[in-house]
């Protein structure tokens, strides 16, 4: 459907619902302070549930939109944190690649199964997830220094399919894997931060080569990307993070975590829900 095809007072609710749920990502991204991804999905999920999407699209177009979401604002991240030096750039010359790889692999899985698999892999991320924060607990480290080449590169593969299936830059696996090797979490957290555009940029072109000509996409959609959804969502987001950090500045970690965890059983229970019915 194009934009022309579309009446004005549609078009206009399609605005609003999409910068409404751009805020909505914002904050709780800045509140859980964890990736946009893992919050912008469900969200985008049930906006484009309101806005009348078909169901067997609904997910690969949340999926794909939230990746485009993730490509200038991992650039932008990558980008400072490097500044910093604060980047292993081995780590991301040898995971790079099969990164890659696996990036290639989602997008290819991604263009033949159903939406019920991606909620799938999407509610088995949320659970796991969540498990680790009602835990609590920090586990000990794997090692004191990274395993042998051909596990990270395994490694990467995985996470480069993991993240592209469920919408994700990836982050959270990569600076978890550096942590539990001994490596400090700034240089995790800054490290992951270049797989960000290495699995969002050909994830994003991906979505929208596998959902193209699919019928019942929204106006502004290439493939399954909303490019305009993308474009409101950006903006909308940057301008809530601050609010949910500075909430979650005055809230104790634990209460955070419990939050958070809620949060993405709730989503998961949702997910599971769906895969029944609308």
């Amino acid at each position: 459907m194009e934009l022309s095809q579309i009446a004005g007072p549609d078009l206009v609710w399609l605005v609003l619902a999409l910068l409404a749920g751009g805020i909505v990502a914002g904050f709780l991204a800045g509140l859980f302070g964890i990736g946009g991804g893992i919050v912008l999905v469900p969200i985008l999920f049930e906006l484009f549930r309101l806005l009348g999407v078909p169901d067997d699209i609904r997910m690969h177009l949340a999926v794909g939109t939230s990746l485009a979401v993730i490509v200038p604002t991992s650039i932008r991240s990558f980008a400072e944190h490097r500044k910093k030096g604060a980047v292993d750039m081995a780590v991301l010359r040898h995971m790079g690649p099969p990164v890659g790889l696996g990036v290639l692999a989602g997008v290819v899985i991604a263009s033949v199964v159903d939406g019920s698999v991606l909620k799938s892999v999407y509610v088995v991320s949320c659970l796991l997830m969540a498990a680790k924060l009602l835990a609590g607990a920090e586990r000990g480290l794997l090692g004191h220094d990274l395993p042998a080449l051909i596990w990270q590169r395994l490694y990467g593969f995985v996470t480069g399919l993991g993240s592209t299936l469920i919408g994700v830059g990836g982050g959270i696996y990569i600076s978890a894997f550096m942590t539990f090797f001994g490596r400090t979490i700034h240089q995790a957290v800054a490290t992951a931060s270049g797989f960000g555009p290495i699995i969002a940029i050909p994830a994003t072109l991906g979505f929208m080569w596998a959902g193209w000509g699919a019928a019942g996409l929204p106006p502004g959609s290439v493939g399954y990307v909303s490019l305009l959804g993308a474009a409101l969502i950006v903006p909308a987001s940057v301008l809530a993070a601050p609010f949910g950090v500075r909430l979650a500045h005055d809230l104790p970690r634990r209460t955070l975590e419990l939050a958070f965890a809620a949060f993405l059983i709730f989503v998961a229970v949702r997910f599971v829900l769906s895969l029944f019915g609308p």
